[in-house]
């Protein structure tokens, strides 16, 4: 009877786990490629356009960066699942030595000779076999078990030194982004609007909509020389990296809705011209905090608001992928960085709107939100 006890018991015990992924490989591959964009900054910094390599730099840690922080999640979620794998099958494998030791302590002509004679004695033994191949079975799968389990923890530590190193580089690149931008020479030629003009404008709305109203109706003039904004729908990159809190329409906690997308991002995050256009304003507006009104063809407007800094002037032409801000907050710790929920523990925040002839539109019918957590 003991014997077969023992047998359930690790029947219980050997039940295959579900597959995992390879968290340790993903995030060493997220790390090298933070340690890639770390080297790269070296070569920014000589490049002839200094901007345009800065801004790609700081794109290559932003990614980096996330896709590390995503695979020590991963790792962190594989280690807690091994625990409770271990917690829970532990007052099972003590009641599988406890039966053990209990079947060594018999005396030995017992085990040997079945009092039903010889066939029993040998199916006794038979059973007693299985037992101990069933230990060694479940032994392996233990010993794997914490052998996983340290590896993962050597992992974090060796991963939290690494994202130390990626945030100090990309928060050096930042600074030294916005020192090249203040340094340019070789500035764009301005259209649009004078400055008195569009005081004047700011002066007379109430709304995001009458702005872009009044905009829509005297456009800048350079969209002609511009790539075509309508062949870009449903392909337009998101400006930054993040993850969607609210979809356009989508009331937020106090049931205020509004027109746009709104993107959690991390403090410091690059923002980027997700399409060729005119910078129609920046600066402060209404209760948007430091807004860019790009036109990106005649009758568009593109807003992203609850910016930090802003580069480009009013008036200033940019291209593609061109840098066009930071969001608050650049300076996070590793630890922190570790340990920040994936949307919860993002402070900043990005509001994107497109409109067309001052009405808005969805931007989700734009924009490629597939790969909006970009690593």
């Amino acid at each position: 009877m003991r014997i077969a006890r023992i047998l359930a018991l690790l029947a219980c015990l050997a039940a295959p786990a579900p597959a995992v992924a390879d968290t340790a490989g993903n995030a060493q591959a997220a790390a090298i490629a933070l340690l890639n964009a770390i080297d790269s900054l070296a070569e920014a910094r000589r490049a002839p356009d200094q901007v345009a390599a800065l801004t790609q730099a700081i794109q290559a840690h932003e990614a980096g960066l996330s896709a590390l922080r995503e695979g020590l999640r991963e790792a962190a979620l594989r280690e807690a699942s091994i625990n409770r794998v271990l917690e829970q099958q532990q007052a099972q494998v003590s009641r599988i030595l406890g039966a053990m030791m209990a079947v060594e302590r018999i005396e030995g002509p017992v085990m040997l000779v079945h009092p039903q004679g010889p066939l029993a004695t040998a199916r006794a033994g038979m059973m007693i076999a299985d037992v101990a191949a069933g230990m060694q079975a479940e032994a392996d799968r233990i010993g794997a078990l914490a052998r996983e389990l340290a590896a993962l923890r050597e992992l974090r530590e060796t991963a939290v030194d690494t994202l130390a190193a990626g945030l100090a580089s990309l928060q050096g690149a930042r600074a030294e982004l916005s020192q090249a931008m203040a340094d340019r020479r070789d500035l764009p030629p301005r259209v649009g609007d004078d400055e008195t003009r569009m005081l004047a404008l700011l002066e007379s709305v109430r709304t995001l909509q009458d702005l872009a109203t009044g905009l829509a109706t005297r456009p800048s003039g350079a969209s002609a020389e511009l790539p075509i904004f309508d062949t870009a729908r449903g392909r337009l990159p998101m400006p930054v990296i993040g993850t969607q809190l609210r979809a356009f329409g989508e009331a937020d906690a106090a049931g205020i809705t509004r027109p746009g997308l709104v993107v959690a991002t991390e403090p410091g995050a690059l923002v980027t011209a997700p399409w060729y256009g005119t910078v129609r304003y920046r600066g402060p507006l209404l209760d948007y905090g430091n807004v860019v009104l790009l036109e990106p063809g005649e009758g568009w407007l593109i807003v992203l608001a609850g910016l930090d800094l802003v580069y480009p002037r009013q008036g200033e032409v940019v291209a593609q992928g061109d840098a066009l801000g930071l969001m608050p907050g650049g300076a996070t710790g590793a630890d922190e960085f570790v340990q920040a929920d994936q949307v919860a523990g993002r402070s900043e925040t990005l509001y994107l709107e497109l409109r067309q002839d001052g009405q808005a539109i969805d931007p989700a019918d734009w924009f490629d939100l597939s790969g909006e957590q970009r690593p």
